[in-house]
């Protein structure tokens, strides 16, 4: 017998039996679909790693004779949410070479449009078949996406929109509901009295929608809260250290407050130096190391999620589908919010 034959190759089926799940929840993670729980994404990736699965796209992206090059543009700083998606870009490219997958990552300066709109402007089909962004709604971007657009560059926007644009397709959560379910928790832990709201930028799609969902839900279920603001700090430490401490020391009596943006180890320094931590009911957005570190003291009551390495499943398989001129659905169902509190830490 012949013990140097080559292993059977597997299989989907392999890897939802290893891992313990069902086919559907392996196709999900697969194409970068919402709906598994990180736990379990984890499970599957594990498995597929375990049993060497490769999925036999090789062969249809050999018939496009080169390979698939696809160029994240995120915002440059500090703000910790995008290094989480750089982050796992990364991860994801470690494993794309053996699927002719290339996935770059390039940062411009934070909330200018100009920058983005230039970088884009340098694109073409020659050095990328799609630019995944993170979008400023701003007519300068807008006529660049529209230009790579007739080059024959595929765009999507990630964690922010740009409609009325000729993007394919968006891969984020759906922030009016963010905004909604940050108002109704606000509105129950507070039952009335002052709410501040903090933005990075009304420029950007995603504040602008939190906003009018927290907005929506604050007049119809909750008027008796009065609010405060937005102030745009930029998703800058500094400026939200800033605008909270200004905040706290105004409004003695203020009951909550709510930052859509980044910079949130910059309003826990604002709430612990005025001795306001745990006293203020607070809101936050993306669980990266401040507010992991506020749900744990305290500082911060509820963090809203959304799944960085889900998001890059998602955005890799979208341009995967438009590389092979398959259909894709510019409304694709949003990625889930996550609900944190100290309680149900990772």
């Amino acid at each position: 017998m012949n013990d140097k034959l080559p292993l059977r190759r597997a299989t989907v089926h392999d890897v939802a039996r290893q891992a313990g799940v069902s086919l559907a929840t392996v196709d999900r993670v697969l194409n970068g679909r919402p709906g598994v729980r990180p736990a379990t994404a984890e499970k599957v990736e594990s498995a597929i790693a375990a049993l060497d699965f490769r999925r036999d796209l090789s062969a249809s992206l050999l018939a496009r004779a080169r390979d698939l090059r696809v160029q994240f543009i995120l915002p440059d700083g500090r703000n910790e949410f995008m290094a989480n998606l750089a982050d796992a870009i990364l991860r994801r490219a470690r494993t794309g070479i053996a699927e002719r997958l290339h996935l770059d990552v390039v940062r411009v300066k934070a909330m200018d449009p100009a920058a983005l709109a230039a970088r884009l402007g340098q694109l073409d089909r020659k050095s990328c078949d799609c630019a995944v962004i993170v979008a400023t709604d701003d007519e300068a971007v807008r006529r660049a996406v529209d230009g790579l657009a007739r080059k024959g560059v595929a765009v999507m926007t990630l964690v922010s929109d740009l409609p009325n644009s000729a993007r394919k397709m968006f891969i984020g959560i759906d922030n009016v509901a963010a905004g909604r379910t940050a108002a109704s928790l606000m509105g129950r832990f507070c039952g009335g009295g002052k709410v501040a709201l903090i933005a990075g930028s009304l420029g950007l799609r995603d504040h602008q929608d939190r906003l009018a969902g927290f907005r929506e839900v604050a007049a119809r279920e909750f008027p008796q809260l009065e609010l405060i603001g937005p102030f745009e700090a930029h998703d800058d430490r500094g400026e939200t250290e800033s605008f909270a401490a200004g905040l706290l020391r105004d409004h003695p009596d203020l009951k909550g407050l709510y930052n859509m943006g980044a910079g949130n180890s910059g309003l826990i320094a604002a709430l612990e130096a005025a001795g306001r931590a745990g006293k203020v009911r607070v809101i936050a957005h993306e669980l990266a190391e401040p507010t992991h570190a506020g749900l744990k003291s305290g500082a911060i009551d509820v963090v809203l999620d959304q799944n960085p390495d889900g998001e890059i499943r998602a955005a890799v398989a979208g341009a995967r589908a438009l590389a092979l001129g398959h259909p894709v659905d510019p409304h694709a169902e949003p990625i889930e919010i996550g609900i944190f509190l100290r309680d149900n830490l990772r």
